[in-house]
């Protein structure tokens, strides 16, 4: 047998190795995240807004540590595990969803500017009681003093977007100054949950180019609004309230705030719309992964 020839025992263990490889890869790309039309968001979770223990969106990338193939060839087959992949980015849009795609009669509550310690646990409560998750979109600057509360929207199967560090408006910014605004809070939600968001949105909904790549970059789909109740505003409860209720309908993604101000309205809305569009037939859910 000449020296460069491989025994055929041995070709046989490296054939299937690789076979078993190439079909692990397959299989991840295959689950991952579905291209949507424009503005409207992929598929959100069933109606019961409830995914399976360690599914949904909450889930980031994570990087295990390959093997050297000299170290992996030396173990038995029964212990054979292919390395593990990264996430396929998603694409860069040139604009955000505006609403959610093949959800049925749900809609989708998100809540800005937070986490704040006076509003965000009566949100978290009463989202609770109905059984609702909800989406979060974080500042970093915020999430960095209240990180336990973060933990608590996790906890609570709620998802937990970027809003960027420091709400600035972005198109005046360089792209440098971006990527640290979202970088950092992917950054920080990473080390508090260990995943990082698979959802930004844009503080004041200002988007440019260079936020749409570096969002992208960064394994993140960029969500706008269907309805804003203008709560920022503090118009009132039952102004907020009726922008909620004549906004409804399938796939509606609702705008609101848990910081940012005094956010007691938002929070008295809450309890009083929720539990209206919940007996008019209306499920909350949130986005899949």
């Amino acid at each position: 047998m000449k020296k460069d020839e491989k025994p055929s025992g041995r070709r046989t263990i490296l054939r299937i190795a690789a076979a078993l490889g190439a079909t692990a890869t397959v299989g991840v790309l295959s689950a991952d995240r579905l291209t949507a039309p424009p503005g409207t968001a992929p598929e959100a979770s069933g109606p019961a807004g409830r995914p399976a223990p360690g599914s949904g969106p909450a889930a980031g990338p994570q990087a295990g540590a390959r093997l050297k193939p000299s170290a992996y060839r030396l173990q038995p087959m029964t212990a054979y595990a292919p390395p593990a992949f990264r996430r396929a980015l998603p694409p860069v849009r040139q604009r955000p969803f505006l609403k959610m795609s093949g959800v049925g009669r749900s809609m989708v509550l998100t809540f800005d500017d937070g986490p704040d310690p006076r509003y965000t646990p009566d949100i978290l409560a009463t989202l609770r009681r109905y059984g609702c998750r909800a989406m979060f979109f974080v500042c970093g600057e915020m999430a960095v003093e209240n990180q336990d509360l973060v933990r608590q929207m996790a906890a609570d199967g709620h998802v937990v977007g970027n809003h960027s560090w420091s709400h600035p408006l972005i198109p005046k910014l360089r792209p440098s100054r971006i990527r640290d605004e979202l970088g950092s809070t992917s950054d920080l939600v990473e080390k508090v949950l260990g995943s990082a968001p698979l959802w930004y949105r844009a503080p004041f909904g200002a988007w440019n180019r260079h936020s749409f790549e570096i969002g992208a970059e960064l394994g993140m789909e960029p969500l706008a609004w269907t309805v804003d109740t203008l709560d920022w505003k503090e118009p009132g409860t039952g102004s907020i309230v009726r922008a909620v209720l004549d906004g409804a309908a399938p796939g509606v993604v609702v705008l609101s705030h848990d910081a940012g101000g005094d956010r007691s309205q938002s929070v008295a809305a809450l309890k009083r719309y929720l539990p209206e569009l919940l007996d008019a037939g209306y499920s909350i859910t949130v986005p899949r992964a």
